[in-house]
């Protein structure tokens, strides 16, 4: 799909999605499930129609929390930073999507902070 440059643009998002995630490098992160939140902001372009109330013209917001949650079933992963990039890469590749701003805390990670984790921007322009 060739990309117009004057096309309206939209963003979703999702907020404080909380997740148990085999997630951590250190050793007493192996073995067991540790919360991790997720923020997501995607912005779309508008199809033709943005009025058509029709769940097939639009980037779901559900089915990109289900791909997050396939994802982390997949299996352990050792960086906030490569959880952050499959989802940017999962959520980049609909048609739909122009960039995306991901974010993955881990909450537990530091007893002096409320959480620790790592924000990225990506797209395809």
């Amino acid at each position: 799909m060739a990309e117009n440059k004057n096309a309206t643009v939209r963003k979703i998002f999702v907020r404080d999605l909380r997740l148990d995630a085999y997630i951590g490098c250190y050793d007493h992160e192996q073995g067991a499930p540790q919360p991790v939140v997720i923020d997501f902001d995607i912005e779309v372009i508008e199809p033709e129609d943005p009025m058509s109330d029709r769940l097939d013209d639009v980037v779901c917001y559900n089915r990109l929390t289900q791909g997050v949650k396939n994802i982390i079933a997949e299996g352990h992963i050792k960086l906030v930073e490569t959880l952050a990039e499959r989802i940017a890469d999962m959520a980049l590749d609909h048609p739909m999507v122009r960039a995306v701003t991901i974010s993955v805390a881990k909450p537990d990670a530091m007893p002096e902070a409320r959480a620790a984790g790592v924000t990225i921007i990506r797209s395809k322009v």
